[in-house]
């Protein structure tokens, strides 16, 4: 028998999932490995999303995490955005990533300003230049120029750069280094990563394994929800498909306020257990909370929401979270937290919340 679900249940489920009620958050590498990885273009929400989910923050610890253990790698993975991910579980990233291969399409090339000898050109040159080294963007350009003898290729790197770059992360080539003198670097992961595989994972494991970690955070799900957190349309229907389907033994069947979702059935008796949030919780800009969900999920973000959250440019706000839902956005303002709310939050409540993350901002 299909159990039937409530939005408040399942909010509330994900919200104890991704340690934020409770706050029960371990170490950092725990943490962003239970998100299905941290959205970091902004570096500081990267790290607020990961302290305001333990209950023992400690400062530096991604630092730590990233240039000293090595245990956690930076590079652009789902959405073709910069994240945290566990350096462990990058492999399973560059299988599927890299097997999208959007960069051949004409539209891609022609939309970036290269060509397909261009694009050939660096995606060969890269790794050859990177060996076994740790290299500015500068350092990198001047790399493939040597590679390849095109000095013409300086062009299409320096106009086009950070998309140029993608291609390379998802064919796991490229992930950021240690900072040097404040300026971004990049090496290769199978220089970088400890204990990288000698053989690349197929899209199919790859696949499978994504999919069982975002259920097991941003769940119940389907193929949709998961292909709108992964790359926005890139996966062939089939495929996705055919990851769900070969991953039909470990899931059960649930509905969510009628509609039909898959949920790892490890989780079925705590989800369906589970009662709806009462909770005011202030979550950072870019959080997985909002991002690994359907834009249009209108239990979780309010159609009168959704312009406050996501802004130009990209930018999502970060966001006032009471039972379960966006009811309003914050920032931070002179040391001081600013609140635009859409609904009645306890003010209690929120109070304390206010104290506990302003603590944690740097």
């Amino acid at each position: 028998m299909t159990i039937s679900l409530t939005w408040p249940q399942v909010l509330a489920w994900r919200l104890k999932r991704q340690f934020v009620e409770p706050v029960t958050g371990p170490d950092a590498v725990s943490v962003v490995r239970r998100l299905t990885g941290v959205q970091a273009q902004v570096a500081s929400s990267a790290e607020l999303a990961v302290a305001v989910r333990q209950a023992d923050p400690r400062p530096g610890e991604i630092d730590g995490a990233l240039w000293r253990e090595r245990t956690l790698v930076k590079t652009w993975t789902a959405r073709g955005t910069l994240h945290l991910v566990p350096a462990d579980e990058l492999p399973s990233y560059t299988a599927v990533l890299g097997a999208f291969r959007n960069w051949d399409k004409g539209s891609w090339q022609r939309g970036h300003g290269v060509t397909a000898a261009e694009v050939a050109a660096i995606l060969d040159a890269v790794p050859k230049a990177l060996d076994g080294r740790t290299l500015t963007r500068e350092e990198l350009v001047e790399g493939v120029i040597e590679v390849t003898g095109d000095a013409h290729l300086q062009e299409a790197l320096t106009s086009g750069w950070g998309a140029l770059l993608k291609p390379l992360s998802f064919l796991g080539e490229l992930c950021y280094g240690p900072p040097r003198d404040g300026r971004v670097t990049f090496v290769s992961p199978r220089d970088w990563v400890p204990g990288w595989p000698a053989e690349p994972l197929s899209a199919e494991e790859g696949g499978m394994r994504l999919v069982r970690s975002f259920l097991g955070a941003h769940g119940p799900g389907t193929p949709e929800t998961f292909d709108a957190w992964l790359y926005r349309g890139a996966a062939r229907k089939a495929i996705l498909r055919g990851w769900f389907r070969d991953l039909a033994p470990e899931l059960a069947e649930v509905e969510v306020e009628g509609r039909p979702m898959v949920l790892l059935a490890e989780h079925l008796d705590d989800l369906a257990t589970t009662t709806p949030s009462t909770g005011v919780h202030l979550l950072p800009g870019f959080d997985q909370y909002i991002l690994a969900a359907p834009r249009d999920l209108e239990p979780l973000l309010p159609k009168e929401a959704r312009p406050r959250v996501s802004r130009a440019a990209g930018w999502i706000s970060p966001v006032v979270v009471h039972r379960g839902r966006v009811a309003g956005v914050w920032e931070a303002k002179n040391g001081e937290l600013a609140f635009d709310l859409l609904e009645d939050v306890p003010a209690d409540a929120l109070a304390a919340e206010a104290r506990r993350v302003a603590a944690l901002l740097p």
